[in-house]
């Protein structure tokens, strides 16, 4: 009876994650897309949805804390209780990464047409963060980790495109000083975009260890 009720309760927690991270995969939908549109009011719904997201995750939390003091987990069930306190930690600061995206489509919206090729390494960065994260989601669920690895190998194709746009900001402020504000928006907004991909290369570590109980550095 006891085996029961902790499968029933961890099955619970596990379609509270995917609800989480389907919310955030959302929310950086809607920021890409703000930004594609110049859509102010999109780019302000992200906000009210990462409110959303802040408050699942002290649900989630909350209830696999009661699960650990109350059910007496091991082994593989209470290596699962730890990666779900990382899952929801790092889904929880990509939401505040889409966040980011949107007040920057919000930004470049009031500028007017960007002097640098800043949109299209934006959207490509954040398309494969969406990726990624879905992809971890069911290397979690499936309980794969190769799939977290595959999903983690994603990551340079986001550093690529952080790369690039670098690039691209250093070769057009070389020529036109003035274009140093404008710069220096775009590649904090960058930064926030890679940053998300290695929050969900910290999630396929979790996973890893969920699953094969040891630790593994991704992506160094």
């Amino acid at each position: 009876m006891a085996r029961t009720l902790l499968t029933e309760k961890l099955n619970l927690l596990r379609q509270d994650i995917l609800a989480m991270a389907t919310k955030v995969e959302e929310a950086i939908g809607k920021a890409l897309a703000a930004l594609r549109t110049c859509n102010v009011e999109l780019a302000n719904e992200v906000r009210a949805d990462d409110a959303e997201v802040d408050a699942m995750l002290i649900r989630i939390e909350d209830d696999a804390a009661t699960i650990l003091a109350t059910q007496q987990p091991v082994a593989r069930d209470l290596r699962e209780l730890v990666t779900i306190f990382k899952l929801t930690s790092n889904i929880e600061r990509a939401g505040d990464h889409a966040v980011h995206l949107a007040r920057a489509a919000r930004k470049l919206t009031k500028a007017g047409k960007s002097p640098f090729r800043a949109q299209m390494h934006l959207e490509r960065m954040a398309e494969t963060g969406i990726v990624m994260m879905r992809s971890a989601i069911s290397a979690y669920l499936s309980r794969d980790a190769e799939a977290a690895r595959a999903a983690a190998a994603m990551d340079i194709q986001i550093d690529l495109e952080d790369k690039a746009l670098r690039d691209d900001i250093k070769k057009a402020i070389k020529k036109d000083s003035s274009l140093v504000k404008g710069g220096l928006q775009i590649l904090r907004t960058s930064n926030q975009l890679e940053r998300l991909g290695d929050h969900v290369t910290n999630m396929c570590e979790a996973i890893i260890y969920m699953v094969e109980g040891k630790h593994e550095a991704l992506n160094e």
